[in-house]
């Protein structure tokens, strides 16, 4: 019964969801592009059988990145599909992936759209990166004998708060998953509370720790900071959400009246904010530069990277990173990729999205979390960019976190391989 009530609510609403996509449209027309495959219709007709990976938006992709290489690799005469549901992770696809995968936007979750979709598709497994639980995508995996595996799963005390006060739904769902694989036991044992049977619960660790870094990034980096200056201190905002950039643009002069020379670098995480962060930088009266624009000199004290898929080379060029979404209540973002990097890493105290790789890298002293008070917030910045010893610990620490955390990837090839019964 709840699950005809939310498809009643879902179809009634369908016309406001298609109006927002037009809507988003306008700061990024790639949500006007491409409509027909939200409503089931395939671009591509992959062979059967097929292993199909859903992964969100940017973060989902880029953590499914190194799965999807690694089971291409040990499988190749398997298709490989991975759809996404918004635009910047269709281009992280296309960029990470090229053509060597299926890629398309996931459908509406309605019985129709879906059925459509998946009787074209015929995946022999659906692999769904992080948390994305949708009622009717499982009941349709269910009655067609595809399996579902919840990978990297994650589940905070706030999120699961929110899944309880709709359990009539959420306990249907967690039962029709034949595998949730769990990035540590606490975010397991939610699952299980929620209504997961036990025996479908597999702690892999998080295959974010698998991050590959590339062959020359740290030159890459050094040539980056060249343009700046080399001797320069670098403080970095990564993934930074409204309210946060704004933040550190606030806190830029009194930090370079102690630090001279700092050089602030904004990496947000929406390109439909790289505007608006660049008025706010122009609005204080600093001297900006955006990436797009080309070479920066030495006379730039903020450097707006409004470009995508450069993460690992903007953080190997800086000294001090703040992981963004972490100053104000969004949950922060993913710190491992600075920390792979040897760089000193920050956090606000909004990180419920990654509290045990958060909790593990401050047990290392890899890691330190922040307030998000402004005068606070200063004098902690000041602290960590003042301090090269410190930060060199840091830096250190966070490598070996990294290093000694491996090993998902390979565990999350296996299992999907066992479901498609792949030797």
């Amino acid at each position: 019964m709840a699950r005809i009530l939310y498809t009643l609510l879902f179809t009634l609403l369908l016309p406001l969801f298609v109006a927002r996509l037009w809507w988003r449209g306008r700061r990024n027309p790639g949500y006007r592009r491409r409509i027909s495959e939200r409503f089931g219709r395939l671009p591509h007709a992959p062979r059967p059988n097929g292993l199909w990976v859903h992964a969100v938006s940017v973060g989902e992709t880029l953590a499914a990145a190194p799965f999807v290489k690694a089971f291409q690799q040990r499988h190749p005469d398997v298709a490989v599909i991975v759809t996404t549901t918004t635009p910047t992770g269709s281009e992280q696809v296309q960029r990470l992936f090229g053509h060597s995968v299926f890629h398309m936007y996931m459908p509406y979750d309605l019985p129709p759209f879906l059925a459509r979709f998946l009787n074209t598709l015929k995946p022999g497994l659906l692999v769904v990166m992080e948390t994305e639980l949708w009622p009717n995508l499982l009941a349709a995996c269910e009655s067609r004998d595809i399996p579902v595996v919840l990978a990297n799963a994650r589940m905070s005390e706030k999120s699961a708060r929110g899944y309880d006060r709709f359990a009539a739904l959420t306990r249907p769902m967690l039962q029709r998953l034949a595998m949730v694989a769990v990035q540590n036991p606490v975010d397991g044992e939610r699952f299980v509370q929620l209504g997961l049977p036990s025996e479908r619960m597999e702690v892999t660790g998080s295959v974010k720790y698998d991050v590959t870094i590339p062959a020359g990034i740290h030159e890459r980096g050094l040539a980056l900071r060249s343009q700046w200056g080399a001797e320069r201190k670098v403080l970095a905002l990564a993934s930074g959400h409204a309210g946060e950039d704004e933040q550190l643009l606030d806190l830029y002069r009194p930090l370079a009246a102690q630090i001279p020379h700092l050089l602030l670098l904004l990496i947000p995480r929406h390109p439909e904010r790289f505007d608006e962060v660049a008025v706010a930088v122009r609005s204080r009266g600093l001297k900006g530069h955006r990436r797009s624009s080309g070479d920066a000199g030495s006379e730039t004290q903020v450097y707006l990277a409004d470009s995508m898929g450069e993460m690992l080379l903007l953080l190997s060029a800086c000294d001090l990173v703040l992981v963004g979404g972490s100053l104000v209540a969004h949950g922060g973002h993913n710190p491992i990729e600075p920390a792979a990097l040897g760089k000193a890493t920050l956090t606000g105290p909004h990180h419920f999205n990654f509290a045990a790789i958060v909790d593990s890298l401050q047990q290392h002293k890899a890691l330190a979390q922040v307030s998000d008070d402004p005068d606070t917030l200063y004098e902690q910045l000041l602290q960590y960019l003042q301090d090269d010893d410190l930060r060199q610990r840091m830096g250190e620490a966070g490598m070996k976190v990294v290093e000694d955390n491996r090993g998902a990837v390979g565990r999350l090839v296996e299992l999907s391989a066992g479901y498609l019964r792949l030797s």
